[in-house]
């Protein structure tokens, strides 16, 4: 196993290539958004336009563990070398994409590339870092989540504005072949395992299609479509049959995608539960609080965007000060706990503070993206150091799985939510279309205050504040399950600078 000090002359450039690769990753996921309404007009479709997005984090999500087990059996550095190159060649394709079919089919495959960055990426530190040195260096890769999402709605705006939608996909381009170039001079020194891969092709079709009919189910939901609809049940109990195989022949198979002993790992598993809900409330906050903001204040889509801000500031505090602490005592679950402890304070601050007071809701802003940026690395940490070597990748990428299922749930099921809630209010009607979409239905928030004027405006400006106001209490009674989560974690200290992996 390569050590830290082995490859110390390297571990800037290699720092600075899987940070760029994580960047990028993370980028797309936010700086397409605001591209939207020029695409659908390029195009004059709106059946597919939602499918832009949801296509390339399906893909993403359904990519991250195949491509950890495959890290596992091959070595990270040529996955890390394909997941680079798929996500630049596809980024070529989005860009000179002619309808929305091609755009979408680019994105899926997009998707599937940048899967391997962030996965791969993290596993990567693992083999090249300490466990108690691990917590500083995930750390930057929060930093990297935090920055896209500033950097992207920003990017894409301009881009979309002064110079085109395709642009969105074109600067990818360069920022990607210097991070392939990179990773591929520096990352020579990987360890490459000795057994003899024996591939889990029966698994990895049934992981595929129980997750992929998973996330369709939940993003149908979060779109709007009623848990009770046919297409919804359909996917759903797909989803379920397909991953109930799955388990039943990962038990038996001579090399399973995702070993099931993982799950009789305590650390391990609470680990992904806190990540699973710290990303469910992360997640669905970057969602839902511009949508608060615009609707409650009135403001535009700009300065929705710049009300975000104070959230990803917190999120690279909270890695920085946790990997620096977790690294000093050798524990990461007081800081899971604390981040666990101070995210359903800081949302309850936010549900208390009226939009309105920029500066009061952007403190408790900062504060939640502190709690958030508390347990992402940790927990990740925490999961690398409970496990064998040889489990390195594929509990990586489950790790990275749990983080973006808690975002694809925490999503559907708070606009979800919310429409019951706005239905319930009579804001809206029930089962008639999305929150956010930019699809034939409109959006339903931005439809009702622009048919109403005068008291009616601010009457109904006060229902929704009042609804938000709910919704955010209930965001945080449901944080209060990975707080449970956090509390129950065995309080292990992670193996020391002087040590190896084992």
């Amino acid at each position: 196993m390569t050590s830290l000090n082995q490859t110390r002359p390297d571990i800037r450039s290699i720092l600075f290539a899987l940070m760029m690769a994580v960047f990028l990753s993370a980028l797309d996921q936010t700086i397409v958004a605001v591209s939207m309404p020029a695409i659908s007009t390029q195009f004059n479709d709106f059946d597919l336009l939602a499918w832009v997005i949801s296509a390339y984090m399906v893909a993403l999500t359904v990519a991250v563990p195949i491509y950890g087990k495959l890290g596992d059996l091959y070595g990270r550095r040529r996955l890390m070398l394909f997941g680079l190159g798929t996500f630049t060649l596809a980024s070529l394709f989005c860009g000179m994409a002619q309808s929305m079919e091609q755009l979408v089919l680019a994105r899926v495959l997009q998707g599937i590339g940048a899967g391997g960055m962030v996965s791969v990426s993290q596993a990567i530190i693992g083999d090249i870092v300490p466990p108690r040195e691990r917590g500083r260096y995930q750390g930057y890769f929060s930093g990297m989540y935090a920055a896209a999402s500033v950097a992207g709605p920003v990017l894409g705006g301009l881009m979309t504005e002064y110079v085109s939608w395709r642009w969105v996909f074109f600067i990818n381009l360069p920022l990607g072949l210097a991070a392939w170039w990179v990773a591929r001079k520096t990352l020579v020194g990987l360890p490459i395992p000795q057994r003899k891969p024996i591939i889990d092709y029966l698994g990895t079709l049934l992981m595929i299609i129980g997750l992929t009919a998973l996330l369709l189910g939940i993003t149908d939901i979060g779109q709007g479509r009623s848990w009770r609809d046919q297409q919804v049940i359909t996917l759903l109990g797909i989803a379920l049959l397909a991953l109930v195989l799955f388990v039943l022949y990962e038990r038996r198979t001579r090399e399973p995608l995702l070993p099931m002993h993982l799950f009789a790992n305590r650390s391990a598993v609470l680990c992904w539960c806190t990540i699973f809900f710290t990303s469910f409330q992360a997640i669905s906050l970057i969602v839902l609080l511009p949508l608060r903001f615009q609707t409650v204040t009135g403001g535009g889509a700009d300065s929705a965007a710049l009300h975000l801000m104070p959230l990803a500031i917190g999120m690279p505090m909270g890695a920085y000060f946790g990997g620096r602490r977790t690294s000093k005592t050798g524990r990461y679950k007081p800081i899971i706990f604390a981040g666990a402890l101070l995210m359903p304070l800081a949302i309850l601050g936010i549900a208390l503070t009226p939009p309105q007071s920029a500066v009061l809701t952007g403190v408790f802003m900062v504060l939640t993206g502190i709690a958030s940026g508390l347990q992402f690395p940790t927990s990740l940490v925490g999961t690398q150091n409970s496990v064998e070597p040889k489990d390195m990748g594929v509990a990586t990428s489950t790790t990275n799985l749990f983080r973006s299922l808690g975002g694809a749930v925490g999503v559907a099921s708070m606009s979800a939510l919310l429409l019951a809630m706005l239905a319930g209010s009579g804001v809206v009607s029930p089962g008639n279309g999305t929150l956010t979409g930019e699809g034939a239905s409109g959006n339903l928030l931005m439809d009702s205050l622009h048919a109403a004027s005068g008291p009616g405006l601010e009457l109904l400006r006060g229902k929704l504040s009042m609804t938000f106001q709910h919704l955010l209490f209930a965001s945080a009674a449901i944080s209060l399950l990975g707080l449970a989560a956090a509390f129950a974690m065995p309080n292990h200290v992670l193996r020391g600078r002087g040590d190896k992996d084992r």
